[in-house]
């Protein structure tokens, strides 16, 4: 978040800010023992994690699904643990925008994906941890992204424990 919006945030005068809760999947496919991660690319050209708002009602991991399911056409998902959530302002048509979006980490196996051009995704793609953190932009969705590696390398270190 630039420390001009914040500025203009807490400035006297100014509207406070729309608060949207939204949800989304860190979705994890294990390939040949390693881990690939699912971005997606929307309109803008910017690659980042399925997500999208809660309707009324909805708790976060079952909007998080839901989203991920609209946005890549992934069918076969499991929730294996909230990741974290992430805070940012943004300025949308004139408006200030306080953003909240929680994270959860989800696994497939399934390898196709249909991105959602209705829901302004232009491209999905399979990417290992390290791609992933070059090709995202934003550094709050960097910081999910290292939270899920360090779940995953958790699960699969007990794994290795429960079998030795």
């Amino acid at each position: 978040m630039s420390g001009r919006k914040r500025e203009a945030r807490n400035r006297p005068g100014t509207p406070s800010p729309r608060r949207e809760t939204s949800a989304g999947g860190v979705v994890v496919r294990v390939t040949e023992g390693r881990p690939l991660v699912l971005l997606i690319r929307d309109s803008y050209g910017n690659w980042g994690f399925p997500k999208g708002h809660l309707k009324r009602g909805e708790r976060p991991e079952v909007a998080a699904v839901r989203e991920v399911m609209e946005e890549t056409g992934l069918r076969s998902l499991v929730v294996r643990a909230p990741i974290a959530a992430i805070d940012w302002v943004f300025t949308w048509r004139g408006s200030l925008i306080q953003k909240k979006c929680h994270f959860f980490l989800m696994e497939t196996t399934t390898e196709r994906t249909t991105p959602q051009a209705a829901e302004g995704i232009i491209e999905c793609r399979w990417s290992s941890v390290d791609d992933a953190q070059r090709l995202i932009r934003y550094a709050n969705a960097r910081a999910v992204l290292r939270q899920a590696e360090e779940l995953v390398r958790a699960r699969d270190g007990a794994a290795v424990a429960r079998e030795g």
